[in-house]
């Protein structure tokens, strides 16, 4: 049976140290209607690789100098540039050899003499899995490429209406009664909140989408938190809550125990989060915010070096267990009357992330929560 005819015509690498294999499965994919390209070992093929993926490699196992699992370990350390390569490996020996293959990171394996009709089914039985995981991939990133744009195209007409509503607001076109003050003040908030979250799904979609960039220097956490406490002390006061930072650090040899190898904006924007939120979901009590040298993060089994931990405890409702599970995930947003979006925490762990920090959170019904955060310190040598 001859293959489906398509637009795209699948594209072949076989990999083998005898020419007679090569010619004969040459020979019989081609006349399947697929594109074959030929190495006779392992570096010629890693080469050909690079310069073009295929859509499927054929690799023999034993070959003189790099053997098909070296070629395969090499493949796969390079797939996300690469991309997703099926590769099907052809071995003269037994079960463990199999093993071995599978553990380095092939897909498949036929075992010589190669069964013609048995190579073929398990060429088209790959390609599906080839086709289906780049269309998978390709769908994700239209997807990621559709959101990115509109929130680019939608924050220009909110920074514009932002804009002429301040005007209004300062009477630049005229007199402005007491009424139209307060219904303008109400329009100027829901746009922020608009833009807010516009800005937030931005960037969510460019740290998913591999685009973000951080620029790492040394930060001191402590005078960041300072300026979002500065920043946020209105909001608290509105709600008579008790704002408050202290920092407990054990620096030693000159070091201040809260500096941080980081994106300072990106650490700026986790931290207003945070505590905005601890803000937002507390009606009476107290907000306080904790920094304080570590030397590790919570997990036991490992033995991680000197961290910088930062504490946001409030004394507002809690979150409900069931929430809690899925407290970091994309839009998970919980039944709070006021939860937002359900993008900050999930942006927040992303960044903590790219830091090689930590991010968790504990908390108990009417007993409030506090969201922990382990960050490297920056040591001076």
């Amino acid at each position: 049976m001859s293959r489906p005819q398509s637009s795209k015509i699948d594209r072949i690498l076989a990999v083998d140290d005898s020419p007679d294999n090569l010619f004969l499965v040459q020979t019989i994919l081609e006349d399947k209607g697929y594109q074959v390209s030929l190495a006779e070992n392992g570096s010629s093929a890693l080469s050909s690789i690079e310069k073009s993926p295929p859509d499927l490699i054929l690799l023999d196992v034993m070959m003189p100098g790099m053997d098909g699992y070296e070629v395969t370990r090499r493949v796969r350390q390079n797939q996300a540039r690469l991309g997703f390569i099926p590769i099907l490996l052809i071995t003269a020996h037994q079960q463990s050899s199999v093993v071995e293959g599978l553990d380095a990171g092939a897909d498949d394996f036929i075992r010589k003499p190669v069964d013609m009709d048995e190579l073929l089914a398990r060429v088209r039985s790959l390609l599906r899995l080839k086709h289906s995981i780049d269309e998978r991939e390709q769908m994700s990133k239209q997807r990621e490429d559709f959101v990115s744009r509109l929130t680019h195209d939608l924050r220009t007409p909110l920074v514009a209406a932002d804009r002429m509503l301040n005007l209004f607001l300062e009477e630049a076109f005229g007199t402005v009664s007491a009424e139209m003050q307060e219904a303008i003040d109400v329009m100027i908030r829901s746009n922020k909140n608009l833009l807010q979250m516009v800005n937030t799904l931005l960037e969510v979609y460019r740290h998913d989408a591999g685009s973000k960039t951080l620029t790492f220097s040394p930060v001191d956490l402590y005078q960041v938190v300072q300026e979002v406490i500065q920043e946020l002390e209105p909001l608290a006061q509105m709600q008579q809550l008790s704002l408050k930072v202290e920092a407990v650090t054990a620096a030693s040899d000159g070091q201040s125990g809260t500096v941080v190898m980081g994106d300072r904006l990106e650490l700026r924007r986790v931290l207003t989060n945070l505590i905005g939120n601890a803000i937002k979901f507390t009606d009476q009590g107290s907000v306080n915010v904790r920094l304080a040298s570590a030397t590790s993060d919570g997990r036991e089994s490992e033995q991680p070096p000197h961290w910088v931990k930062l504490e946001v405890k409030d004394t507002g409702a809690g979150i409900p267990p069931a929430d809690q599970a899925t407290l970091f995930e994309r839009f998970r947003q919980g039944d709070h009357k006021r939860a937002g979006s359900g993008l900050g925490l999930y942006l927040s762990r992303r960044i903590i992330e790219a830091h090689q920090g930590r991010i968790a959170a504990e908390s108990q019904i009417g007993q409030g929560s506090t969201f922990t955060i382990w960050l490297p310190m920056y040591l001076v040598h």
